[in-house]
């Protein structure tokens, strides 16, 4: 599977297939949305209206097979396969993982709908009286259930499929490597450039459109407490300071700026969240969260296949319609932003690692501020909390925050934290947006990052201007529609190529197929002796670079285009390549690897520092964990046969 990146397009280090009609494609969108704003949100809303009119059951079909999906992967033995060469070691430690999935995923929306979402449905529910001890069980259950396992099921389902692509076969992290297994080699043809435009837009628009009206929270907040003016030029003005903040953090790069960032505003939120828990009536918070929490997983399947057939109610498509399409088309951003992160994590430490660990937090963090507000209100008569959630989401943490011990303090912290989270969702974006671009690629100039930062910024600032925010942020939940179709096939190629790569690994052999010298006494001895690096080395250029040869002139005389390459100097390697189109790359290689021990058991031929070396097989896959050291040329030939067959099954098993 080639990896082009070969189409640059002047000083800007881009796929020009992808950036130039992206551009364009988001001019034509956003001067269409300025324009003729309440035109083009008219006509977005009725295409929205359609599709949950016409298309809801298809949405709740699609994300109970996501999960499900999620559910097969992580309890199966397809969840021992890394996202990445099987000797691969994640990236990231976990705290900085977590944090950063934290941040990309869910951050933003907590701090908006944390206080808001709950209340809304005490007051509001889909059946029965709000206000109500019925309503408030009722609000917490339907808040979970929109911020739990299903949303980080999209998330995570896009991301171990782009991520297992692209760290395993050496696609490019772009959107296009989810097809791979529908269209093959076509990817790096204009249907990849398509689907990579695609992605752009949607995600520049979702981007956009969560800048533009976060900054009338921040611009609440900032009214709120500190009674700065509330007007269109002061919210440009705090796009400008976020991009600003973002661009920074771009240039800094993933490890100085969002790993940063994203950790400070974790601690932040942990703070709040003790400081509101603590400040409330802290046992009946917990009662009611761990009730919640048990009615969600109890009802979870019934909730997920719920479409009021026989109750009908505007309700569905306000609400959990609307938050599966928001979901949908944000999860080729997020889902790219997680990928990148979480290279080297076997699928099942991934999908537990990304949906329980952030859920599990979400799923607090709503049980808190939700029971405590829904508290104030049901049985210590604070109307006025809800008649202010009501009347401005935007401001509802802030009036929550009034009823708390340390208010100033947490109002405060909460306004730093909206600040920091906009930064984070606009600096991923950029980078998810520049990779996009840029073929996978994320080494490419500082300026060219932060270009991307300034478009997302310009976007916003012309939308809020004229008004067109809802027509775009509409737009980009109704692109859902089309890339759940994809989405859907992608995730089929997935299960069939992990397949496939699990039944190619229980294939694998490690014992030579034909006999060496002195039969099994002579493998013993080998076992036993723990040869240093030299010996290593040795037997590298005096048997296992002439079988690989010998092994390479007999693919040439079959027309396979192959090489063999002796780096024992620079990488203590012997490595053998063949590359055909629609069969992807085969590797073989012999490295000597440095150990430490003796575990072959108590070795007498060991080194004096407990030091030895072996001659490792690495395959594209990664390290198999296998020592071919004084393996005959016959039997090196023969092995890395048996390889390059298995290597063709699969990949003609995906065609």
């Amino acid at each position: 599977m080639k990896n082009d990146s070969s189409r640059w397009s002047g000083f800007l280090q881009v796929d020009g297939a992808v950036f130039w009609p992206s551009l364009a494609l988001l001019l034509a969108l956003v001067a269409t949305a300025a324009l003729a704003p309440e035109a083009s949100s008219a006509w977005f809303q009725q295409l929205q209206d359609a599709i949950i009119v016409y298309a809801s059951w298809y949405y709740v079909l699609v994300v109970a097979l996501i999960l499900i999906a999620i559910g097969v992967l992580s309890i199966t033995r397809l969840g021992d396969i890394k996202l990445g060469p099987d000797h691969s070691v994640p990236d990231y430690s976990l705290p900085s993982w977590f944090a950063m999935l934290f941040a990309a995923g869910m951050g933003i929306g907590l701090m908006f709908f944390g206080v808001a979402e709950p209340v809304m449905h005490f007051l509001q529910p889909p059946h029965g009286e709000g206000g109500s001890a019925e309503a408030a069980r009722q609000a917490m259950q339907l808040t979970f259930f929109h911020w739990g396992l299903h949303a980080w099921g999209i998330y995570a389902i896009v991301a171990l499929v782009l991520g297992y692509f692209a760290f395993r076969h050496n696609l490019p992290l772009t959107l296009r490597s989810a097809f791979y297994p529908l269209v093959g080699e076509r990817i790096h043809g204009p249907f990849g450039a398509a689907v990579d435009v695609f992605a752009i837009v949607c995600t520049s628009c979702g981007i956009a459109t969560s800048l533009g009206y976060g900054v009338l929270q921040i611009n609440a907040g900032l009214g709120y407490l500190l009674g700065w003016e509330v007007s269109t030029t002061m919210q440009v003005l705090l796009i400008i300071g976020t991009m600003a903040l973002a661009g920074i953090s771009v240039a800094l790069g993933l490890d100085a700026g969002i790993k940063r960032l994203s950790e400070f505003n974790l601690f932040l939120a942990l703070l709040l969240l003790t400081g509101v828990l603590l400040a409330g009536p802290t046992v009946v918070i917990l009662q009611s969260t761990i009730q919640s929490l048990g009615v969600y997983v109890g009802d979870l399947v019934s909730k997920t296949f719920n479409l009021y057939a026989y109750e009908p109610t505007d309700w569905l498509g306000g609400w959990t319609i609307f938050y599966w399409g928001w979901w949908l088309s944000w999860s080729p951003f997020v889902g790219l932003f997680i990928a990148r992160i979480s290279r080297g994590r076997t699928i099942r430490e991934f999908v537990l690692g990304a949906m329980l660990v952030p859920c599990g937090f979400t799923l607090l963090w709503m049980g808190v501020f939700g029971n405590s507000a829904i508290e104030l209100i049901l049985h210590e008569g604070q109307s006025a909390l809800a008649d202010s959630v009501l009347d401005s989401q935007a401001l509802a943490l802030f009036h929550f925050l009034e009823y708390m011990p340390w208010s100033t303090l947490l109002s405060v912290v909460s306004l730093v934290m909206v600040i920091v989270f906009f930064v984070t969702s606009a600096d991923s974006g950029a980078l998810v947006l520049n990779m996009l671009s840029a073929h996978g690629r994320d080494d490419t100039p500082t300026f060219q990052r932060l270009l991307w930062a300034a478009v997302i910024g310009i976007i916003a600032i012309v939308l809020l201007i004229a008004g067109g925010l809802a027509a775009l942020q509409t737009a980009a939940i109704a692109s859902a529609l089309p890339f759940s179709v994809a989405l859907m096939g992608a995730v089929w190629g997935l299960t069939r190529a992990l397949r496939l790569d699990v039944a190619q690994r229980d294939m694998q052999s490690v014992t030579p197929l034909v006999p060496g010298p002195g039969g099994w006494r002579g493998r013993l001895d080998l076992l036993l002796k723990h040869p240093d690096d030299d010996e290593v080395k040795r037997f590298q250029r005096e048997v296992v670079l002439p079988a690989l040869r010998e092994f390479a002139k007999a693919l040439r005389d079959h027309g396979v285009g192959v090489q063999v390459k002796d780096a024992l100097r620079r990488a203590d390697s012997v490595r053998l390549e063949v590359s055909t189109d629609g069969e992807g790359e085969f590797v073989y290689e012999v490295i000597s690897r440095r150990h430490v021990g003796t575990p072959g058991g108590e070795s007498v031929e060991s080194s004096d520092n407990g030091e030895y070396h072996r001659a490792e097989v690495h395959l594209f896959q990664g390290g198999q964990d296998y020592d071919i050291m004084g393996w005959t040329r016959e039997q090196i030939i023969h092995d890395a046969l048996g390889h390059y067959e298995r290597h063709l099954q699969f990949h003609r098993g995906l065609q």
